[in-house]
């Protein structure tokens, strides 16, 4: 089933998969008996009340990024699931690209040792096909709520806690022309730039934009560490490495078998939902996420003074 605001709009995608029931009310989904499972890909300001809604109703859930527009609301969402008993995921997919995936592997086999500095670029045009996006009542911090957040859960995943956060935000293009004509008026930061310290040590930037006409392939993401680099999704490729002791001279790009976009991640919720393998704790992820987004936010608008993270939780 699929429910959407529109059944007019939502029927090409219906046919494109075979959806043969499509809604414009998504209660009517959580009351199938024959729905086990949903996904919630609807604007952020309505995640927590269909979440809650799902949970419940019973239904496993996979919940798009960001999870809410707040830590707290993070932490209802994840109240309700637990109360409900039932599974909770939110969606980061780039944890499981194959060069994440392997990039991990190396990183806990230590081929480039500890980890000194990151770089992390999660850049795009912004999205030119609704107007939700940019306004604060949908959306409250804009790139870093939308496309930030998956570069700090990749930079949570693979190098642990950020301690604490120094920040600035802005809207450089204060109007936009959208694909059916419209001009609007963009309310909330469309760049942002930070600067993590983690609990290791390492130190991070981190730059944000939906305002680059090219931007990068998905993230960019660049590793240095006391006995080489890795670089993911850069112009040597979706991974390459330049470990000294494991591969000699030279950078070793590895060729990865081609996979359907988004196969692993959703598999991977699937077969946790029916019981196959474990359940992971992406939403928990997520609340560490947000309140690295919430230390951006007391950051940027303390001019920049760093932020602890999770202190105002503590």
């Amino acid at each position: 089933m699929l429910a959407a605001r529109s059944t007019e709009r939502a029927a090409p995608l219906a046919a494109r998969f075979d959806i043969p029931d499509v809604v414009d009310d998504w209660h009517r989904a959580l009351d199938r008996r024959d729905v086990d499972a949903v996904v919630i890909c609807t604007p952020d300001d309505t995640h927590e009340e269909i979440a809650i809604a799902a949970a419940a109703a019973g239904k496993a859930i996979l919940l798009q990024k960001p999870m809410s527009r707040t830590v707290a609301s993070c932490e209802r969402i994840i109240a309700a699931a637990e109360r409900a008993g039932v599974d909770l995921q939110v969606s980061f997919m780039h944890r499981y690209f194959p060069e994440v995936v392997q990039a991990r592997a190396w990183l806990d086999e230590g081929i480039i040792g500890r980890v000194h500095s990151i770089r992390i670029r999660n850049a795009t045009p912004g999205p030119d096909w609704g107007d939700w996006f940019f306004a604060k009542s949908n959306v409250t911090g804009g790139v870093v709520d939308q496309l930030g957040v998956h570069g700090i859960d990749l930079a949570l995943q693979l190098c642990g806690d950020i301690r604490d956060v120094s920040a600035r935000v802005s809207t450089l293009v204060p109007k936009r022309r959208l694909r059916d004509g419209r001009t609007i008026a963009v309310e909330v930061p469309d760049t942002a730039f930070a600067n993590y310290t983690f609990a290791s040590g390492a130190m991070a930037a981190h730059e944000m934009s939906m305002v680059e006409i090219a931007g990068c392939d998905r993230f960019r993401l660049e590793l240095y560490g006391e006995n080489g680099t890795m670089w993911l999704r850069s112009e040597r490729g979706p991974l390459a490495v330049r470990a000294p002791a494991r591969f000699g001279d030279g950078w070793h790009c590895p060729v990865f078998p081609p996979v359907a976009f988004g196969q692993l991640h959703h598999r991977t919720w699937l077969e946790g939902v029916a019981g196959r393998a474990p359940r992971l704790p992406t939403a928990h992820d997520a609340l560490r996420g947000m309140q690295v987004v919430e230390a951006i936010r007391r950051s940027s608008a303390a001019d920049g003074a760093a932020m602890r993270v999770g202190a105002m939780q503590q």
